[in-house]
């Protein structure tokens, strides 16, 4: 799944709106078979990442252990129980984009951003993450910002690439 979830613009909302917006979906859900996938899901798209506390009140919600709900959010990889920066990069090391360089892109990506895999830079603006395909690989190396894929990227042009996104 390639779709970004960025952090919710809703601002003004309050935690208690944001909870009542989300046991809606709940009960939209409750009783389908498989709800627990689309319900983390929304529920991302409305928080922003998945807190132990928005966990908790979605087992509870649900009548499901916790530890059920906390093992399908931190299994899938499309989750995230930590706040994701407003560009969520993204560098494909499939095998042709490993072969044609991406461990260099992933290099000097950390190396610009002063961050490992799976991390936030302080002040909140990149994720960096890995994946194993985009589907460009006849167009290797690859990364993804968002849901903009960049082809044949070049380590040496990371520099542009961030500023670009400004």
């Amino acid at each position: 799944m390639s779709t970004m979830v960025k952090p919710c613009k809703c601002a003004t909302e309050t935690k208690e709106e944001l909870y009542y917006k989300i046991s809606e979906i709940i009960e939209d859900y409750r009783g389908k078979e498989g709800s627990l996938i689309p319900i983390l899901h929304i529920a991302q798209g409305i928080y922003g990442y998945l807190t132990p506390e928005l966990l908790q009140f979605i087992a509870e919600k649900l009548d499901m252990p916790f530890s059920k709900v906390y093992g399908v959010a931190t299994f899938y990889s499309y989750f995230t129980i930590t706040p994701r920066g407003e560009y969520t990069i993204r560098v494909c090391l499939g095998t042709s984009c490993y072969l044609q360089g991406g461990k260099k892109v992933l290099a000097q990506l950390k190396k610009q951003l002063g961050i490992e895999i799976g991390q936030t830079t302080p002040d909140g603006k990149y994720t960096l993450e890995v994946v194993r395909c985009i589907g460009e690989c006849g167009i290797a190396p690859n990364i993804s910002i968002n849901n903009t894929s960049f082809t044949q990227v070049d380590p040496d042009k990371i520099g542009e690439i961030l500023e670009s996104l400004s």
